[in-house]
Formats: structure tokens, C-alpha cells, sequence
């Protein structure tokens, strides 16, 4: 049974509208002020909350705002009452962030539809889609819903690529973005010279082309290719950005889904600029194995030294000869295939760490 908080000062409207509520199967519990309803709010825990706009002790845009301050009552939808001679109060909660406003005297009809419509669209930015090809088309599907549009495409179909297979090049459409179901992807830019150097390595659940979708230019830059045997999924650039762009809401649901960790990438081209070769290369491995890329015994990827250089930003030579230094001292294993063994991670983190 959903739960509604209403606070009202007049009892009649406040036994009126309550008792439509419960005749509609919705738990109720009243306030007469907002501060019995801020205290409420907050015990109650309610799934959306009424309330009128002039009252006493504290009024309803303070209510408000105490509530969206607090992080366990922020996402409580919210809609206002206001009376019909009040119509710039009701515009000033909206432009606060108030969900919907409901003019005195409503019908019953309108005051549930209200409702309904707040904790439909409360369930979706709540619900956690998982990072699968299954949990992309259900966002999408549900997102289109929500924000009525029609023109979103149906389902987003997995292709196969082999290893060494190109998903895209540098300098060619920024058409799609792409989500990899299985599967492992490098992506590498070319700098002036022409020489390649890697720009990440990319895992199942990670998408990967999102910026260059978004780039001035509409334009790719930077190859991304497949390590083994992929499945991946693309999305069309007129799906991403109607997502990203068109509702403030599904646009941050989405961005969380897409922007795998944009803080991790910052940092990351911090430690390039000013860490040591011995500090990145052994920050990089420790990443690498947190990802899944580097597995414990003789499995994982096959890195060739050219990649692991450029990820850490340094020359072919020095990479190798920091790998060979790390396996001296007994951090690492060097196995078959160019594959790479974490033998102690506990003096590899004190390297990351320390350098």
C-alpha cells in the first residue's frame, strides 16, 4: 500500500481529501502545520507528499525546502496545493522544484491522477536497471515511455566481433555509441608521429564512444578495438541524445549509466602528468586486475607491451623494463602469451601508493 503525507491546515479540506485517499487504498497520515509535517515526512517516510501552500507556523515552500536539504526525504515527490487566487504561489513552487500543483477545490479524480502520475514517474528514476544489453533496452523502453517519446528505436541487437576486429576508427562518424555485453576493447589514438598509444581498456558492463558522440566535431577520435571475442550493442546517436537531453532527470539516470567513472578518468590523467613510470605501471595493473582484465592464475588478456606502454603513458622500452623489475622482486609473474600474473598485490598497492 503506497503512503501519502498531507499537510493541510483547514480540516475540512484536510479529512476531505484524506478520506478520497483511503476510499483509493493509500495509507494517510495528516498534518495541520509544516512543522507537524516536516516531522512527519521524516518518520512516516511517505511515497508522496501534499502539501497546502499558506499555512502557519511554517509554510509550504519552507516545508519544501527543509525536506529536499534532508537526503532521506529529497526524492519524496511533492505536490502543492494552492488556492485559485494564488497562482504566482504556485509558480514559485515549481520554479523551487515542487513536482505538480493542484488548484482548491479539486475533483477527486484530478487529486488521484496526480498522484499516480508522481509515483509513476517516482518509480522510474528510482529503479535500477542492471548494465546488460536486457537492462539498456528496458531503460530505453521505460524512458521513451515516461517521456512520451515515439521515435526512440525498438530493441538494440548484439553484434560479434573477433579479436582484432575495429568497432570504430579515429576520424571516421561519431554515428553510435557502443555498450560491450562480453568481452574485452582497447581504444588507442594516433599522435603526431603517427605512433598509437592506448586511451583505455574497457570490459563487459562499460560503454565506450559516448564523448565523441557529443564531440563539436561528430567525428571519432580514437580507434577502439576488440581484445577477444565481443559481443557488443550499439546505440544510435539520436536515441542517446533525445535520452541525454530532453528530461533533466532521465538525462542524469542516464549519464549514470553511461559514463562508466568519469572522476576515475580525471584522476587517471592526473598520475600520467605527474606519477612516477613504477607508480602508474603498477597503479594501472591493480586496475587492470580490478576490472576483471587481469585474472588470478594464468588468465585474463594477453597484453602486448606496446599497449600496457601506452595506457601508462611511456615508452615500449621503459614499460618492459619496469614489468621486468616488478617480476624480480616478485609482484608479478610473467606467463605465456605476453599474459601478466599478480603475485603481490599488497606491495603493488604500496607502490600505486607510494611510488
Amino acid at each position: 500500500m503506497k503512503k501519502v503525507l498531507l499537510i493541510e491546515d483547514n480540516l475540512d479540506v484536510r479529512e476531505m481529501t484524506a478520506e478520497i485517499l483511503e476510499l483509493e487504498n493509500y495509507e494517510v497520515s495528516t498534518a495541520k502545520n509544516g512543522r507537524i509535517g516536516i516531522e512527519k515526512a521524516k518518520s512516516f517516510m511517505p511515497d508522496v507528499i501534499l502539501c497546502d501552500i499558506m499555512m502557519p507556523v511554517v509554510d509550504g515552500y519552507s516545508v519544501f525546502k527543509e525536506l529536499n536539504e534532508d537526503e532521506s526525504t529529497a526524492s519524496i515527490p511533492f505536490i502543492f496545493l494552492t488556492a485559485k487566487s494564488e497562482k504566482s504561489d504556485f509558480r514559485k513552487g515549481m520554479t523551487m522544484g515542487a513536482d505538480d500543483y493542484l488548484t482548491k477545490p479539486f475533483e477527486a479524480q484530478d487529486l488521484v491522477e496526480a498522484i499516480e502520475a508522481r509515483l509513476k514517474r517516482s518509480s522510474f528514476l528510482r529503479k535500477e536497471f542492471s548494465r546488460n544489453v536486457k537492462g539498456i533496452n528496458e531503460f530505453i523502453k521505460e524512458a521513451s515511455k515516461y517521456q512520451n517519446l515515439k521515435d526512440l528505436s525498438d530493441n538494440r541487437d548484439l553484434s560479434h566481433y573477433k579479436a582484432k576486429e575495429e568497432i570504430f576508427s579515429e576520424g571516421s562518424m561519431a554515428h553510435s555509441l557502443y555498450f560491450i555485453q562480453s568481452g574485452e576493447v582497447k581504444t588507442y589514438k594516433h599522435n603526431e608521429n603517427g605512433k598509437e598509444y592506448v586511451t583505455g581498456m574497457f570490459k563487459a558492463g562499460d560503454f565506450i564512444g559516448q564523448l565523441c558522440v557529443l564531440g563539436d566535431s561528430g567525428l571519432y577520435t580514437e580507434t577502439a578495438v576488440a581484445l577477444n571475442d565481443c559481443e557488443i550493442c550499439s546505440i544510435p546517436k539520436n536515441d542517446f541524445t533525445q535520452l541525454l537531453f530532453n528530461n533533466k532527470e532521465v538525462s542524469h539516470k542516464f549519464i549514470g549509466m553511461v559514463s562508466n567513472n568519469v572522476l576515475h578518468m580525471q584522476e587517471q590523467l592526473m598520475g600520467m602528468a605527474f606519477d612516477s613510470v613504477r607508480k602508474r605501471a603498477a597503479t594501472a595493473l591493480l586496475e587492470l586486475y580490478d576490472k576483471g582484465l587481469i585474472k588470478d592464475g594464468d588468465l585474463g588478456i594477453s597484453i602486448s607491451r606496446e599497449d600496457f606502454a601506452g595506457l601508462i603513458g611511456t615508452a615500449t622500452e621503459t614499460a618492459i623494463r619496469v614489468l621486468s623489475s616488478f617480476k624480480d622482486k616478485g609482484l608479478i609473474q610473467l606467463g605465456e602469451s605476453r599474459r601478466i600474473i599478480l603475485s603481490d598485490k599488497k606491495q603493488l598497492q604500496q607502490v600505486a601508493d607510494f611510488g
